[in-house]
């Protein structure tokens, strides 16, 4: 059995639709589909949230092999796979983080290049594209290059819609997005029960997670889960921007 054999075996053992995992890993129903079929494999981000998902570990859906199964995973890399997955969400945004600039500079180095190309990004005009956190064919985004305006740490951007973030953030405004840990105080980009949100962020010593509404006239905006209640959430990224007071009512 190879690992999109499992994959597809593991989501219908757990009742998990695929439309279901796309939401709870940030990716298109198609690509849920493309894993399952081995049309492609998962990015590493990805295939971190996917071991969450399906309840399991890297050893269960590789059973010693990766990708064609051509390649057996020696016992260092299945250690780095189980130590990364066993961090929490922030330490695992930051080990992808060194990894992913370590990548682009080992690549810059072999290219030879002495002059960077202009980055860019996608900017996303809905909270909702953003959901897929890079962009997919069909999805409403625009590259914009990344010059003096432009947070170098961006990693994409995102329209806001709507008067729930007012006055720090106007409808119609464009937020920058990277994938820091967030702290109690931050806005970021999240996903609940298939909804894409912009909200501030807190979770309690008690584990309640609250995503409020700058605007506290649409406090009936906010947003709270609880542990247990089963609803879903994800989080896409961090609106770089400065935190800002909490409400009073926490």
């Amino acid at each position: 059995m190879t690992f999109a054999d499992r994959c597809r075996a593991r989501r219908e053992e757990l009742g998990i639709t695929r439309a279901q995992l796309a939401g709870l890993l940030g990716v298109s129903v198609s690509a849920i589909s493309n894993y399952e079929t081995g049309v492609s494999f998962p990015k590493e981000e990805v295939l971190l949230r996917l071991f969450d998902a399906l309840q399991t570990d890297p050893n269960t859906l590789f059973q010693d092999s990766f990708r064609d199964g051509s390649h057996v995973l020696s016992r260092s890399e299945r250690v780095l796979i189980e130590r990364c997955r066993s961090l929490s969400p922030r330490g695992r945004e930051t080990v992808l983080s060194v990894v992913d600039t370590l990548c682009a500079y080992r690549d810059e180095v072999e290219s030879g290049k002495t002059d960077r190309e202009p980055r860019v990004i996608p900017l996303y005009h809905s909270s909702a594209a953003a959901g897929y956190a890079a962009p997919v064919f069909g999805e409403d985004f625009d590259y914009i290059t990344v010059e003096d305006d432009v947070p170098q740490g961006a990693e994409y951007a995102v329209r806001i819609q709507g008067d729930s973030m007012e006055p720090f953030i106007a409808d119609g405004e464009v937020v920058y997005v990277n994938h820091d840990p967030l702290k109690p105080g931050d806005v970021g980009i999240f996903w609940v029960d298939g909804d894409m949100l912009c909200k501030q962020y807190y979770k309690d010593p008690a584990g309640v997670v609250y995503l409020f509404s700058l605007n506290r006239t649409r406090a009936d905006a906010d947003v709270v889960l609880t542990p247990g209640s089963g609803r879903g959430l994800a989080c896409f990224g961090r609106v770089m921007r400065h935190a800002l007071p909490l409400p009073g009512i926490v």
